[in-house]
């Protein structure tokens, strides 16, 4: 297998993670970690699979081709440490702004993220990792926004392992259905729905809130 096979592989993983087992055995669960790490921790990678790639994790552990013991744990730590790198990331360039004087940003801006994340944060935490592309933003925002670590680590592990276990455990029991599997694309679409009207709803709330108190 040369390089070009191998990237197109790993960018596309979770319609090829079948033949990655055949090729590769026990090295998959390093590209496991990898693909989810990098989608998470890398601002630029975003579009790495994200959900297809854990339910179909769960199918090939139902059929024994992969360990599921060994598949959550690592796709867990790999949620995990991309989103602290992330938020590192964020941290060290909201510092920079903070410190230094940019015409182009608003400081007031910055220190109203700051507030938001320090009060809602923990519903952000836990639902951006079931929608794609906010979980890859959702922690460097919260590092740029300086978000206490410590309470931003505490929602992420949580995210992190509602994330994992269900979508693993969605595909373990479902993952082999034929009806399941035929329309993986519009359930994982359909969850992102789901996410996003959550996030709507939860800022729909707050403003009627906001508005009541005044």
């Amino acid at each position: 297998m040369d390089w070009t096979q191998l990237l197109q592989m790993s960018l596309h993983l979770e319609q090829h993670l079948g033949g990655a087992i055949s090729h590769f055995g026990a090295a998959v669960y390093v590209m496991l970690f990898a693909i989810v790490f990098c989608e998470i921790g890398i601002v630029p990678l975003f579009f790495l699979p994200g959900d297809p790639l854990l339910f179909i994790c769960g199918a090939f552990c139902a059929t024994g081709a992969i360990d599921i013991r060994i598949v959550v744990p690592v796709l867990f730590v790999a949620t995990v440490a991309g989103s602290v790198v992330s938020y590192r990331i964020g941290g060290a360039l909201g510092h920079s702004v903070f410190a230094r004087d940019y015409r182009c940003l608003d400081k007031a801006a910055l220190l109203r993220t700051h507030a938001f994340y320090e009060e809602h944060g923990g519903v952000t935490f836990l639902l951006s990792p079931f929608i794609a592309v906010v979980r890859t933003f959702a922690p460097f925002v919260g590092g740029v926004a300086q978000m206490t670590f410590a309470k931003f680590l505490l929602f992420v592990v949580a995210g992190a392992a509602v994330w994992v276990l269900s979508l693993v455990a969605g595909g373990y029991f479902f993952g082999n259905v034929p009806l399941v599997r035929d329309h993986m694309i519009s359930i994982v679409l359909l969850g992102m729905a789901v996410g996003l009207g959550s996030l709507a709803l939860s800022g729909l709330w707050r403003l009627i809130r906001t508005r009541a108190a005044k």
